[in-house]
């Protein structure tokens, strides 16, 4: 990273575009001036300047100070499940078909009596104004902008109800559970009186977990925190679903049978978010889960170094259609989402790359993430011959 101004950054890079376009130089010399300018300053300067979307992590990196970006990119222990998750759709070939009709593409699809307009949401991410100001409302008015469905969490920085004003519609909910049952009553009550069809129970926090990395970025931070945590470094920022309640959550002594509990306490859809194995796949069916959620918690549960798209087939296997399976964790590209798709998944949450954008430029950079995903997936499914999502298969994919 480069230690010079602005200005002289700037400047640089103009003397090489002037270089790229001029006739005195030969067509060798004004490509490699080209070449230059274009990588010279790799941090892009407006939403629309994107081409991909890791062209954000890096502007998101710049603006988020050290202790938030180490509790939104990191994992646990050596972070090696965060790198499998992104690594394994490497290892996944795709089969395209040739003169098919693809002049027209259709995303959209249906989950449970509920549309969306393409097979893509907005997955739950705590304490986003952490990351941007507006936190959890820039990212609803996007999510409503482009249609897209958007999950909240339960330490959200807005309440539920300030979140679906902005959203258009209710959005679905991640519950993290409360410890005592009373408040998971209480909590679960509000949900349900915001009109939140879905439940998220996350259940892979349940045992705790060790991040390291996270530790190290905050001791980097040598910020007065006040501002955001009124009770000082290191404590929790405002949770207002929380209010009212003791604030403490994920039981450690929950058992499937609490699956059954929950679900009596609402008529919300309940899908139960952090499982990746046909036997527990298995037990959620058999205990009247509406859906699963393949997710590792974004390699920030366990260092298992099982991803996420590696554990998608034993699942949907296991479920044989009887309920829906989302998944995520690792998807930067389109034909990541594709592969997921093809391996049986509903949906596909994005988690961080939205973050990145939200860091850099707010509501406009959660829009153009979401863009990104859309032309990438819908030149994918083109090139597959598939340009509707029931035609995407298996048949489609070859696993390495």
């Amino acid at each position: 990273m480069s230690d010079a101004s602005p200005v002289v950054v700037r400047n640089r890079r103009q003397f090489l575009q002037f270089l790229a376009a001029s006739a005195v130089l030969t067509p060798a010399s004004r490509a490699w001036a080209q070449q230059l300018a274009a990588s010279h300053d790799s941090v892009i300067a407006s939403a629309n300047d994107a081409l991909q979307i890791m062209d954000f992590e890096e502007a998101a990196r710049r603006v988020v100070p050290p202790a938030h970006w180490g509790y939104m990119a990191s994992g646990t222990e050596d972070d090696a499940t965060l790198r499998a998750n992104v690594e394994a759709f490497k290892h996944i070939q795709l089969k395209p078909r040739r003169l098919v009709d693809v002049s027209k593409s259709d995303l959209s699809t249906e989950v449970l009596g509920q549309k969306m307009v393409m097979p893509l949401y907005i997955s739950p991410v705590g304490s986003q104004r952490a990351f941007h100001n507006q936190g959890e409302l820039a990212t609803a008015r996007a999510a409503r902008a482009k249609g897209v469905t958007m999950g909240l969490s339960s330490v959200t920085t807005y309440s539920v109800e300030d979140i679906a004003k902005e959203l258009g519609t209710p959005p679905w909910y991640q519950l993290y559970m409360p410890l005592k049952w009373e408040e998971t009553e209480r909590l679960v009550k509000r949900v349900e009186a915001a009109g939140c069809p879905m439940l998220l129970w996350t259940v892979d926090l349940l045992a705790g977990r060790n991040t390291p990395t996270m530790t190290r970025f905050a001791r980097q931070d040598t910020r007065n925190c006040v501002s955001c945590h009124t009770n000082g470094p290191g404590t929790p920022i405002h949770r207002p679903m929380y209010e009212g309640l003791e604030g403490r959550y994920n039981p450690s002594q929950a058992t499937w049978d609490w699956v059954g509990r929950l679900k009596k306490l609402s008529k919300m859809k309940l899908f139960l978010k952090g499982l990746d194995s046909a036997e527990d796949a298995k037990l959620a069916v058999e205990h009247g889960a509406d859906g699963i959620i393949v997710s590792n918690h974004g390699g920030r549960a366990a260092d298992t170094l099982r991803a996420t798209i590696d554990c998608l087939p034993e699942v949907v296997a296991a479920v044989n259609g009887r309920i829906p399976v989302f998944v995520d964790g690792g998807f930067r590209h389109g034909t990541d989402v594709y592969k997921a798709l093809a391996s049986g998944a509903k949906a596909i949450g994005i988690g961080r790359p939205y973050i990145w954008g939200l860091s850099a430029f707010g509501q406009e950079g959660v829009e153009k993430v979401l863009d990104i995903y859309r032309a990438e997936l819908t030149l994918t499914m083109r090139q597959m011959g598939t340009p509707t999502v029931r035609e995407i298969t298996a048949a489609r994919i070859v696993r390495t």
